[in-house]
């Protein structure tokens, strides 16, 4: 593994100024495909605009490692984030040990043999039932450690485009409903969760907030934290941080004694990840289909899951450039698709294609079916492109027993 990098002075530039230099640089590199590549100055900007929100609006903001966990970035990132939230025992073990700073953990349930080590590692648990707190109130308050307990609530308020990601559908599993807490036993509670929104600017934030006042209003004075959850867009162009100043501002006035969180993903890893792949061959069924050793199921599978359209470096809409191909990957998954490109000239076997903006939930969500390889891992440091990590045979045989 290299040595993380800790600063860096590489300039801004362009998404596709930052593209052309990867994928320039990883073919001089002459690594195997397929490969992820990070950005290390684009996780510095990152950092810098969410250090910058911080520091202005007196919010702490943690990273949500089920967005984003490769722990060789955390040197880089703990310059700019106080800690991390994790969504189970693994993770919160991963952001303890590598990153440091404030420990969150949520998890939908905790289980007995799970409950020793969070509360050696946690500073805040957050517990998404009342019947899960009254299971382990007396472990927690009991605890040799102090830690903040929580609960996550159900602000009903949904904005996600996809059910799939919407925690406040009818019949979610997440979170309290309002008339539940109503007589119920808070001691001991510090503080209130809720995780509503999926790459979201600050007008669904202020909607958000605005429905936890109306239907958690009367147990906001006895809470000592909110945190506001993922979800939020923080460094895109598109992200109007002044309107967020003044909503977490207005917030803050009006319930001066709560210590305010927000724990992003994607804002984290912004721009700043890119999947290189090889045309390992073309076929032709209506239509010229391009194979790839990038898969859409094993490696990019919010593809399908969302569905969404990657961004591919040079290539436009179907029928938009003269060569129009159909992009599949290497499994025996009938629908392992990635979608329809066009390009200016026509594909051959051996051209590397570079996907951007893939370095939140990707790499968190890859998987070997049928024994596909796992993309190794990259950095690009603005002098060229390191490799972090490689898998092997080994890495898909280890966990089938």
């Amino acid at each position: 593994m290299i040595a993380p990098i800790l600063t860096s002075s590489a300039p801004a530039s362009s998404p596709a100024d930052t593209s052309r230099r990867v994928a320039d640089a990883f073919r001089a590199s002459g690594l195997d495909t397929p490969c992820f590549v990070f950005d290390e100055a684009q996780f510095h900007r990152n950092g810098a605009i969410l250090r910058e929100i911080q520091e202005r609006s007196g919010v702490t903001i943690l990273l949500a490692q089920k967005a984003f966990s490769s722990h060789t970035l955390y040197p880089v990132l703990r310059a700019y984030l106080a800690g991390t939230t994790s969504s189970g025992l693994h993770e919160a073990l991963h952001g303890h040990r590598h990153f440091g700073g404030e420990t969150h953990v949520f998890a939908p349930s905790y289980k007995e043999s799970e409950m020793s080590t969070l509360l050696e590692i946690a500073d805040h648990l957050v517990f998404n039932s009342l019947n899960q707190w009254e299971r382990y109130r007396t472990r927690v308050l009991s605890a040799p450690r102090r830690i903040s307990p929580g609960l996550r609530i159900n602000p009903e308020y949904s904005s996600a485009a996809a059910a799939l990601y919407d925690p406040c559908a009818p019949g979610s599993r997440f979170g309290i409903l309002a008339a539940a807490l109503e007589g119920a036993n808070l001691e001991g509670i510090e503080g209130l969760h809720f995780h509503v929104l999926c790459e979201k600017f600050h007008d669904a934030l202020e909607q958000a907030l605005d429905s936890v006042e109306q239907r958690f209003a009367r147990w906001l004075p006895q809470m000592r934290w909110l945190n506001m959850g993922g979800g939020h867009l923080l460094t895109s162009p598109k992200y109007d941080l002044n309107e967020l100043h003044r909503i977490l501002t207005g917030f803050s006035q009006r319930h001066p004694h709560l210590k305010l969180y927000l724990e992003p993903g994607e804002a984290v890893a912004y721009q700043a990840g890119f999947l290189i792949g090889t045309v390992q061959d073309i076929v032709e069924n209506g239509m010229p289909i391009a194979i790839l050793d990038i898969s859409a199921t094993c490696h990019m599978p919010d593809v399908l899951e969302m569905p969404y359209r990657p961004p591919l470096r040079g290539a436009g809409e179907p029928g938009e450039k003269a060569h129009t191909y159909r992009l599949g990957g290497p499994t025996c998954l009938a629908g392992d698709v990635i979608g329809d490109f066009s390009f200016d000239a026509p594909l051959r076997t051996g051209d590397q294609l570079v996907f951007e903006d893939q370095a939140y939930y990707t790499v968190v969500k890859t998987t070997t079916f049928n024994g596909v390889n796992l993309p190794s891992l990259a950095l690009f440091t603005g002098e060229g492109v390191q490799i972090i990590k490689s898998f092997g045979y080994e890495d898909f045989a280890c966990r089938l027993g």
